[in-house]
């Protein structure tokens, strides 16, 4: 279930220089526990958006209000990158460590939540472990719990999953639900898969190109997390058809714009 508004964004914009329109007009509202994710064309400005919600990116127009918490939270944002940007000659505990460290939190403090984090993504055995040791996956892993071990309300997630093989990246999808279930987080997903979307979605924000807008937003009524069976069934089809034909509709009308 889906609460009270955590992020608004009204009429954001984004442009770089003089030419370069990367988000356009962008009017969205964002309640505590969805699960978004944004699907669209490269170039279509989704990745732009997660970074000015998180304020890696200042806007340019409009505003973004993020709604103070009603109970003690550490820390309002966690982001994980497309690529896993770890440290390559930190341990996988030290990579979770080390934004604690930054919040001047000390190291017998940090250490049972950094060894909780790295337990909920399935690398308790790996925590010595350096990235070159790890696989793809197992390398997400890590930069999904040090994404976590922060205590954040709201978790962005910027294509985390587009490099590893389908098995893998179907076994993190599962991942990344239970954990949003568990500790009640808000999520942020941009991704070019259409299965992917609809897979983790509560609702799907389909974006069109030059420049970045919101063009549908399509909510999926499937109970949510999904289990895997749900991948399979003919729901699953009905649904994936539905979002595919709504993207659909968008690229063609950019084609006929264009």
């Amino acid at each position: 279930m889906t609460g009270q508004p955590i992020i608004i964004m009204d009429r954001v914009s984004k442009r770089f220089g003089e030419t370069v329109l990367a988000v356009d007009n962008m009017s969205l509202t964002i309640n505590e526990g969805d699960f978004v994710t944004f699907l669209g064309p490269s170039g279509c400005g989704k990745s732009t958006a997660l970074k000015v919600i998180s304020g890696l990116l200042p806007v340019t127009s409009g505003t973004i209000t993020i709604t103070p918490p009603t109970g003690e939270t550490e820390q309002d944002l966690g982001f994980v990158f497309q690529d896993p940007t770890l440290m390559p000659w930190a341990t996988a505990y030290q990579n979770v460590f080390l934004p604690l460290k930054l919040a001047g939190i000390k190291p017998d403090q940090a250490g049972p939540r950094v060894t909780e984090a790295l337990k909920e993504v399935g690398l308790s055995k790996f925590a010595d472990a350096y990235p070159r040791e790890l696989s793809g996956g197992m390398k997400m892993r890590v930069s999904i719990a040090r994404a976590l071990v922060t205590r954040p309300r709201i978790l962005l997630m910027d294509e985390p999953f587009a490099a590893l093989d389908e098995m893998t990246r179907s076994k993190l999808n599962n991942d990344v639900t239970q954990l949003a279930k568990e500790h009640n987080l808000t999520v942020i997903f941009v991704t070019h898969s259409v299965f992917e979307s609809v897979y983790l979605s509560t609702r799907v924000m389909i974006m069109a190109a030059r420049p970045g807008r919101l063009a549908a937003e399509m909510s999926l009524e499937t109970p949510w997390p999904r289990t895997e069976d749900w991948r399979t069934s003919a729901a699953f089809s009905a649904e994936a058809h539905r979002i595919s034909e709504a993207l659909k509709r968008t690229l063609d009308a950019e084609d006929i714009d264009h």
